[in-house]
């Protein structure tokens, strides 16, 4: 909340700490209530739309970046912000740098530190739900600091389980345990050892994840602005979101709005939030967080509503009241085009956009920062834009859905498009069950969809230790004409040549690089599309997928590993990737180590005493 919240009037020069779309977004309300947006930029943003856009811009200073609180702060100081929008990602939930902004006497535009504070860590968060009466996932509300503990709770309410890391966020930190050998051999207590706090919850296989997108101002006035449903998801992050959420019953709503209610009350929550639960088929509501800022998907709640979200930050953040807020009416689905590769497990994508053209007409919404020509880097999030589709009930808007991805075009740089158009054509997802419910959850697009878009595992690639390109197309679309007649074809890249060019344009050639023989392989136990791949024609060489950062390692020479262990973390586009033993051997040497950038196809672990009973042996 603001150290200045004596007025009703939402401050006039916002500085807006973020990038991209998000930044974007939160200018054109600035805009369009006559305020004057302030934009820090990084070098690789000079050019971007929203440093266009904005009605200032600044370089941060050299080697600064979007978390550097003070070099936030100072240019606030020098350019004379009254109000600091954190947007999502980056500082927006640094109750620190909340803290800091309130004590200059700039306007914070997001809830007190204290509720931060409490919201923000895992182990508070659920203490302080239970505190409202609101139930968490079952777990342990204390520290947990040892593999016997785990075991115990097992014992009690089943595996699987999860640990996760109490400063985690956005699928970052969190472990699934499927038995007592894998709670015995997991390195998370080792990893979480001196930088952070784990906790312990069921992990819950079989439900919807859905949320209330809420607001509440200093005067006390509280609302649900709509539902969402956000159970599309991979590796913990959401893809598609919409509202309001379908086919929840009335007494769930209530209980959704009730619990929302009790938690902003129990911590003083002064701002926009979104409380998140998991529903399961049995009707059983359990607590996950609370965002205490903006989201990805509150797109959706405005679209359905009418509401201006960013608009109602600004001003509760003034010290303005909530006012009333319409009833949702029609249905709104939001789809997150993200470069990241359906037919390689949504491995992500670098490279150069070469072509870009967005859906319009009746419904559509884009919400985006890229520009075609623009280049993606494994430094910021996957995600490219935002195609947020409205209609007048939920048929007609997946029905426009389905029409906005075959507008869509992206070149350059392979993105989930055809994930989308999959998840639309199933009737899983766009129609309920025979008990009237929607049946698909959490884990249906890892376990369901993905398998089905996989890419099979044929040929071989680069020799080992040679870096794959960063970025790969997998198709390109020609424009011909026979007979007089204008059809598009689209084919895998290289088909025709390494320096073919598309009409109206061109793109660097090189053939299409199929998935290694031995990635994905294993037991499967809690493995990712990251499993590790073997190059060339070594299968001790277990290399990179992508360019990323390795975060954490898990294993040490010597050490005997078997299918599916856990070898390396990798982090790249701000999600967590694992690299998994596609067989049965013993690590023979490290060459990488924690917090180095490695490249895609550079070899992370060695192998040795090799055991895979679903390859030939290799003669001695």
């Amino acid at each position: 909340m603001s150290a200045d919240a004596s007025h009703d009037c939402p401050p006039n020069r916002i500085l807006i700490a973020n990038r991209g779309e998000i930044a974007l977004r939160v200018a054109r309300t600035v805009r369009d209530l006559g305020g004057t947006s302030i934009l820090p930029y990084t070098p690789e943003d000079l050019m971007s739309p929203a440093a266009e856009f904005v009605d200032e811009a600044y370089a941060l200073p050299e080697g600064s970046g979007y978390t550097d609180a003070a070099a936030i702060l100072d240019l606030a100081h020098r350019t004379g912000a009254e109000a600091i929008h954190p947007g999502y990602g980056f500082l927006a939930e640094d109750a620190d740098f909340a803290q800091a902004v309130g004590d200059a006497g700039i306007t914070w535009v997001g809830p007190s530190p204290s509720a931060m504070r409490t919201l923000g860590d895992k182990l508070s968060a659920r203490a302080a739900a239970v505190a409202a009466g609101v139930d968490p996932v079952p777990g342990i509300t204390d520290a947990v600091t040892d593999p016997e503990s785990v075991v115990a709770f097992a014992a009690v309410h089943g595996y699987p389980v999860a640990l996760k890391r109490t400063d985690g966020g956005g699928g970052r930190g969190i472990t699934v345990l499927e038995d007592d050998a894998a709670v015995r051999a997991t390195p998370a207590f080792d990893s979480a050892a001196g930088v952070g706090t784990l906790i312990l919850e069921k992990f819950v296989t079989a439900a919807r994840h859905v949320e209330t997108q809420c607001a509440r101002d200093a005067h006390g006035a509280f609302a649900v602005v709509s539902t969402r449903d956000c159970t599309l998801q991979r590796r913990n992050q959401k893809l598609l979101e919409e509202a309001p959420a379908p086919y929840l019953p009335d007494a769930v709503q209530e209980r959704l709005h009730e619990a929302s209610r009790r938690l902003l009350e129990a911590v003083d929550y002064v701002g926009v939030a979104t409380c998140e639960f998991l529903l399961t088929p049995a009707g059983e509501l359990w607590f996950l967080e609370v965002n205490p800022r903006l989201q990805v998907e509150h797109c959706v709640s405005e679209e359905v509503t009418g509401v201006d979200l960013v608009e109602t930050q600004l001003r509760i953040a003034a010290g303005g009241r909530l006012g009333p807020v319409p009833a949702p009416r029609g249905h709104s689905l939001e789809l997150r085009i993200t470069c990241e590769d359906p037919a390689q497990g949504l491995t992500p994508s670098t490279g150069t956009i070469t072509r870009l053209r967005w859906p319009a007409g009746p419904g559509i919404r884009i919400d985006s920062g890229v520009v075609e020509g623009d280049t993606v880097t494994p430094a910021f999030d996957p995600m490219l834009a935002k195609i947020v589709v409205t209609g007048a009930d939920r048929d007609q808007a997946i029905r426009r859905a389905r029409r906005a991805l075959r507008e869509t075009v992206v070149e350059g740089v392979t993105v989930c498009t055809s994930l989308h158009a999959h998840v639309l054509g199933r009737e899983e997802f766009t129609r309920p069950d025979a008990d009237s419910r929607l049946s698909v959850t959490t884990r249906w697009l890892e376990d369901a969809v993905l398998p089905d878009l996989a890419a099979p595992a044929v040929g071989t690639g680069a020799a080992a230790g040679e870096p794959l390109p960063d970025s790969h197309r997998t198709r390109s679309t020609y424009v011909v004409e026979i007979n007089g007649h204008r059809l598009q074809v689209t084919v895998p890249d290289g088909i025709l040549g390494g320096h073919s060019r598309r009409l109206g344009g061109g793109y660097p050639g090189g053939s299409h690089l199929a998935q290694q023989p031995l990635r994905g392989r294993g037991s499967g136990r809690g493995r990712s599309a990251a499993s590790g791949s073997a190059q060339g024609g070594d299968p001790g060489a277990i290399a990179a997928p992508m360019q990323a950062i390795v975060t954490r390692i898990c294993v040490s020479p010597g050490q005997r590993v078997r299918a599916g262990d856990l070898l390396v973390v990798l982090e790249s586009m701000k999600m967590e990737n694992y690299v998994h033993a596609p067989a049965d051997a013993t690590v023979a040497d490290i060459p990488v180590s924690a917090g180095r950038t490695v490249s895609a196809g550079e070899i992370l672990v060695r192998m040795r005493d090799i055991r895979d009973d679903s390859q030939p042996q290799q003669e001695a």
